[in-house]
């Protein structure tokens, strides 16, 4: 059979590893054979040759200029995904707050969903004193309570406040951050993005780490990026780690060692920062973040409106209009075989990845970047049309 490199464009609502533009594929698949003016390819170059460095400090330059990244933090990638980040920002973090304090400290979590509870569940599991601040699992999360509602933090003794901007299974988004109200000064806000990086604008300076691995909206598996206030780069010795009983990180995570050597203190996956790239380069293209956020403001309204036309047969477990996330859309059907006929004739209109994760059930539009406006309105059109057959 014949191969090339063109493809009908995907109509793909897969929530990670996610949809990638075809272009930057098409792109990528040259650049692995023959990379610039290299005889080999750019997976088979050292991480550490002229050419890897550039890929990645394009990266990163890419990404503070999309952000619009101020010089007091820092962009860095690191092997791995949102889990490694689960155990990672907790060495780190506690680190830099024992330097700052020469206590072990610890660490609030709001648990909005599945991924925060994991975090929050590894954190304690390493040995670090967890203090949950907010927890919705028992309203299944379908809200994020106001501020004003979560536990207030322990400022003396606390080193960050750990949120999940966007929960990929249950379908909530964060739409503000902490007021002073509620995060006292000295306490980090610290956000994983990992499936809405890039997807609207955001104030840097308000986080002191941010975390997202790039396979669910802007990259491929296996790399993860971090933007970081420089001062946490500041750490305890691993002497003075010990002495006050608090775990040292391993060297792979260890941010300072990471940022020191430019990403590339063990093998990057160069390729992976790659594709990386070409999607940056192609979102500053578009018009960068404000352009991108327009468009996926759009596609998220016009599906949860074409849902809530139908309330008696479309349900929405987000019942929080105000949280619902624009990247993942999550609803449930009256019944399971209903589901599953969805399911079945929305692939046979070439509408695939619709089912929702294996821990909830139902149905899970992921709305990322490089899902066009188009697609989305195609599911709105069979959503329509799916309705009308069989309520």
């Amino acid at each position: 059979m014949s191969r090339t490199l063109e493809r009908e464009e995907p109509n793909y609502f897969g929530a990670g590893p996610a949809l990638l533009p075809t272009s930057v594929l098409q792109q990528a698949a040259y650049d692995l054979i023959t990379y610039e003016t290299e005889a080999i390819g750019i997976g088979e170059i050292s991480h550490r040759s002229k050419p890897a460095i550039k890929v990645i400090d394009d990266t990163k330059d890419n990404i503070k200029t999309l952000y619009s990244i101020p010089d007091t933090h820092e962009v860095f990638f690191m092997q791995g995904g949102g889990t490694t980040g689960f155990s990672s920002i907790a060495y780190n973090l506690i680190a830099n707050f024992a330097k700052k304090t020469g206590k072990k400290g610890k660490a609030a979590y709001a648990i909005t969903g599945s991924w925060s509870k994991k975090s929050a569940e590894e954190a304690e599991r390493l040995g670090f004193d967890v203090d949950i601040v907010v927890n919705t699992k028992p309203t299944k999360f379908s809200t994020i309570p106001p501020y004003s509602e979560w536990k207030p933090i322990d400022k003396e003794n606390t080193a960050y406040l750990y949120v999940c901007d966007n929960e990929t299974v249950h379908g909530v988004e964060f739409k503000d951050t902490p007021s002073q109200d509620y995060l006292p000064d000295g306490v980090e806000l610290v956000a994983d993005m990992s499936s809405n990086v890039l997807s609207k604008k955001i104030d840097v300076s308000k986080y002191g780490l941010i975390m997202a691995g790039a396979q669910k909206n802007i990259g491929l598996a296996g790399l993860t990026i971090y933007i970081i206030k420089k001062s946490l780069l500041e750490q305890a010795t691993d002497a003075e780690l010990r002495a006050m009983n608090i775990p040292v990180v391993p060297i792979a995570f260890h941010y300072p060692t990471v940022v020191s050597n430019n990403s590339a203190y063990n093998t990057i996956p160069i390729f992976t920062c790659h594709i990386l790239k070409l999607v940056t380069d192609k979102l500053i293209e578009q018009g960068g973040i404000d352009a991108i956020e327009k468009v996926n403001a759009e596609k998220a309204e016009i599906l949860y409106n074409a849902l809530q036309a139908y309330p008696e047969f479309y349900s929405l477990p987000v019942t929080d209009a105000n949280a619902r996330s624009r990247m993942n859309v999550v609803f449930r059907l009256p019944s399971e075989e209903l589901e599953a006929k969805f399911v079945k004739e929305a692939a046979a209109k070439k509408l695939t990845g619709l089912k929702g994760h294996r821990s909830v059930g139902g149905m899970r539009a992921s709305i990322y970047n490089a899902v066009s406006l188009k697609s989305v309105q195609l599911l709105v059109d069979f959503v329509n049309e799916f309705a009308k057959a069989n309520a």
